[in-house]
């Protein structure tokens, strides 16, 4: 029997006071490190022009006590530059925080323009035809990509994206819904998990894709390598010995020569030593943040084995990713005198060969970790897609988690639409299957046929991606889900919207036809062929319907033409339920979205057009 079970979802979300309440302790952190900034800022100007002056008047007027005055000014001004540096730092974390929670907020209120964008930047998800992804709102405005991030790294974000466009093996399904069940009430490890993207977003972000390609190279970054090592050596070595040696007046004046072959040394090897800076150091702010992620992510003990083994992954080499990543760091900021001082870094440079040296340390921390690099961001994607779907599991306590299990039924009770608010959600009870029946649904225009099928996708993607759904209860067998309910026509391709219409069905049927091994082809039809004479129509569905009823597919059709009911094979195979509506004395419509058993009774076409203007 399937019946509505209530006006209104009773799977109701988290409170968002909690939220509010955290967003508005960050915002008074935040707004206080702002201040002593401001302090900062202005203590900065007032020791560094009185220093600046009282050393002119040195130059001008040798006296030992403006020296040490201005001295103490330039070192008291040093400390200020750090200190101010650590409170930028700690203002911005605040505001991440801020973010963070000011997210969540419009995440359970369904506030589309309080997330940021749903469309994915890279990845598959943005050109690569899906069997569900557009059907389904997977990408875009009001997505269900958008309302699960964002993703605090870019792994993060490639990774949802993977586990909503292909579903997991059962086993693996189990495996995410333990860790997300472990991760869900950890609120403030969450908190700060995701506050590390919010931080990275506030200014534009660079990619890693050239970084990873030179931690994973073999080819040495200059040419003849290792005999160049072993003549900068000596060169540094030889300098610095003759410039003792001729400060202790032991020799004359020799270093220069040393000197000078270095700076010949250094303008010819300029291109390469420029290039493979720019390639280790591209994302390099991505890179500090994903330092401070890792670490973040191996802090904390977990017992679920698919977070162990990530943890394993992090740390089961000869020097953990967090350090690892932290060393790199430290050296890439020894490469920056290259780019943050010229002036300072050509005498740097030609007296101790300072760029080579960086390259040197480089060239260690690539041979020895770059291999690794790639499984740890990896590990550290996966790790943010379900703090992702632990999230949900927070917000929506009276979600359930789905058991995938063998029989090839789908069986719901109170399954929703989960990217509709909980204030408007109406939900239902609802069996599809065993192969060899369709849950046929009819009803009115806007009553609410469509949406149903969309709440039956969405919630499989769920299930199927390790995440909680939007049911009270929820069996289902591993499936793959096609569907057939946006169809677009392309003026770029010249397809019409008839031929598109076709080409998806096909592909329905051509699936259901397939051997798909431990899984059962899930299908959603939307109005087949609606853009045809109801004649034909109703032959489509009949032929459409012979050949899913014939496979070990399972799924559900909708339709306005209520006679295709009453034609084989669907009359002897349909699961009829529908929607309908009410009109009150004044003619005022109204639907309640409850699914009934049995053949809808209603139309409302010219009741709406009425309603309009059109009579």
């Amino acid at each position: 029997m399937l019946m509505a079970v209530s006006d209104r979802s009773p799977l109701t979300g988290a409170n968002t006071g909690d939220y509010a309440a955290r967003a508005k302790r960050h915002s008074v952190a935040r707004d206080a490190e702002r201040a002593v900034s401001l302090a900062l800022s202005r203590w900065r100007l007032v020791t560094f022009l009185p220093a600046l002056a009282l050393l002119i008047w040195w130059i001008d007027s040798p006296r030992p006590l403006l020296f040490v005055v201005a001295a103490t000014l330039f070192f008291v001004f040093g400390v200020l530059v750090v200190r101010h540096a650590r409170v930028d730092e700690r203002a911005a974390w605040y505001e991440a925080l801020r973010v963070v929670n000011a997210r969540a907020i419009a995440r359970v209120g369904r506030d589309w323009d309080g997330l940021p964008s749903g469309v994915p930047p890279t990845g598959p998800a943005s050109h690569i035809p899906h069997a569900y992804a557009e059907d389904l709102d997977i990408f875009g405005r009001a997505s269900l990509y958008q309302w699960l991030g964002p993703a605090a790294t870019a792994a993060g974000a490639e990774t949802l994206q993977r586990w909503l466009l292909a579903p997991a093996a059962a086993d693996e399904i189990r495996l995410r819904q333990q860790a997300v069940e472990e991760l869900a009430p950890r609120h403030d490890w969450r908190e700060q998990l995701a506050a590390f993207g919010a931080v990275e977003t506030q200014s534009t972000p660079l990619p890693i894709g050239g970084f990873l390609a030179w931690a994973e190279s073999h080819v040495p970054p200059l040419p003849y390598f290792s005999a160049l090592r072993m003549v900068v050596y000596a060169l540094t070595a030889t300098i610095w010995m003759l410039i003792a040696l001729h400060a202790s007046g032991v020799t004359p004046a020799l270093w220069p020569l040393p000197l000078l072959l270095g700076i010949i040394l250094s303008f010819v090897t300029a291109y390469g030593v420029h290039t493979t800076f720019n390639s280790a150091g591209t994302g390099q702010r991505a890179l500090r943040q994903y330092a401070a992620l890792l670490a973040h992510t191996v802090a904390q003990p977990f017992d679920a084995p698919r977070l162990s083994s990530i943890q394993d992954r992090l740390g089961s080499h000869a020097e953990p990713a967090p350090v690892a990543m932290r060393r790199l760091n430290r050296i890439l900021g020894f490469a920056e005198l290259r780019h943050g001082s010229a002036l300072l870094h050509f005498p740097i440079q030609a007296l101790t060969l300072w760029d080579f040296h960086v390259i040197f340390a480089l060239e260690r921390w690539r041979r020895r970790t770059g291999s690794h690099v790639r499984d740890w961001l990896e590990a550290a994607g996966e790790m943010d897609a379900l703090a992702c779907l632990a999230a949900v599991r927070f917000d929506n306590p009276a979600w359930c988690q789905p058991r995938i299990v063998e029989t090839r039924v789908l069986e719901a009770s109170a399954i929703g639409h989960p990217l509709i608010p909980d204030a408007r959600r109406v939900t239902n009870d609802v069996r599809v299957g065993p192969p060899g029946t369709v849950l046929l649904i009819t009803g009115s225009n806007m009553s609410g046929k469509s949406t149903l099928l969309r709440a039956l996708g969405l919630n499989a993607v769920l299930a199927q991606a390790g995440a909680p759904v939007c049911a009270a209860d929820l069996e289902m067998p591993a499936v793959d889900l096609y569907t057939s309910i946006r169809i677009q026509d392309s003026l770029e391709h010249g397809v019409s919207y008839f031929m598109a219409a076709l080409a998806r069905l096909k592909a329905v049927v051509d699936a259901a036809e397939r051997e798909h091994e431990d899984r059962v082809l899930f299908y959603l039809l939307d109005e087949i062929l609606q853009g045809t004479n109801s004649v034909e129509r109703g032959m489509a569905v009949q032929a459409v319907a012979r050949h899913l009823l014939t496979s070990p597919a399972i799924g559900a059709i909708t339709t306005h033409d209520l006679g295709v009911a009453e034609e084989e094979p669907l009359r002897s195979s349909s699961i009829l339920v529908h929607f309908t509506e009410t009109v009150d004395g004044g003619g005022t419509m109204t639907f309640d979205y409850k699914l009934r058993p049995g053949l809808a009774t209603s139309r409302n076409a010219m009741r709406l057009l009425k309603l309009i203007g059109i009579d």
